[in-house]
């Protein structure tokens, strides 16, 4: 085998595999869901963002968790519903964001 050819053979090898990389398994996710459960919120506040869920299904995710009597429920511009419900026997403004989080209105 010529030098050259040996050099050539030595530089794809190099190049082919960084120096000190190695092989990491691969993420199941980002670690952070897309749609929470209803018993965790991942945030205090609604989150912005296209929100594909339903007007029942917003309900739902309220009345999981501990609420009743919602009413008024109407998406805003920011992807979050927004309507009054009742919880420990206090009417109060609540949203539910894109991923699924129920907050009471601050």
């Amino acid at each position: 085998m010529s030098r050259l050819t040996m050099l050539a053979a030595t530089l794809l090898l190099l190049g082919a595999v960084p120096a000190g990389a190695q092989s990491q398994p691969a993420q199941s996710g980002p670690g952070n869901n897309a749609v929470n459960s209803s018993d965790q919120n991942n945030s205090n506040a609604p989150v912005a963002g296209r929100n594909s869920f339903t007007e029942g299904q917003a309900k739902s995710r309220i009345e999981d968790a501990g609420y009743s009597n919602v009413s008024g429920l109407q998406k805003d511009n920011e992807g979050v519903w927004r309507g009054k419900a009742d919880k420990a026997g206090t009417k109060s403004d609540v949203s539910v964001d894109f991923q699924g989080n129920v907050n009471p209105a601050k």
